[in-house]
């Protein structure tokens, strides 16, 4: 099951990166803000890389996952994408892998504690 998440995960940052770094990027049914784009694809990517890398720190993930969001940020400064970089998008591409990391790192500890009788 590792490995589909894995996967799941390079193909979702493969999408992310893309959609935000595109000149015209298509325009998503509802019209959804822009930090509410940032947070779901965040959110989903911290999701992904939690249960593909169970063994990889949450923090070590977290830090990757904000990098990436920083990467994306520095290169939608590029005047010829027509992009604003903006740096309440990285706030939201952050508040959302520490909430899900931390939701994560709750439930897990919630679910190991049932298993062990709640000693």
């Amino acid at each position: 099951m590792q490995n589909l998440f894995r996967i799941l995960f390079w193909l979702a940052l493969v999408f992310a990166v893309t959609m935000a770094v595109l000149p015209h990027p298509p325009q998503l049914p509802g019209g959804p803000s822009d930090k509410f784009q940032h947070m779901m694809a965040f959110a989903t990517l911290a999701v992904l890389a939690a249960l593909g890398y169970p063994r990889v720190p949450r923090m070590a993930v977290a830090a990757g996952l904000v990098l990436v969001g920083a990467g994306i940020e520095v290169v939608q400064m590029i005047p010829s994408l027509n992009r604003d970089a903006e740096v309440m998008d990285l706030v939201a591409d952050t508040f959302a892998v520490l909430v899900v990391l931390g939701a994560v790192s709750l439930a897990l500890r919630l679910r190991r504690n049932r298993r062990s009788g709640g000693r």
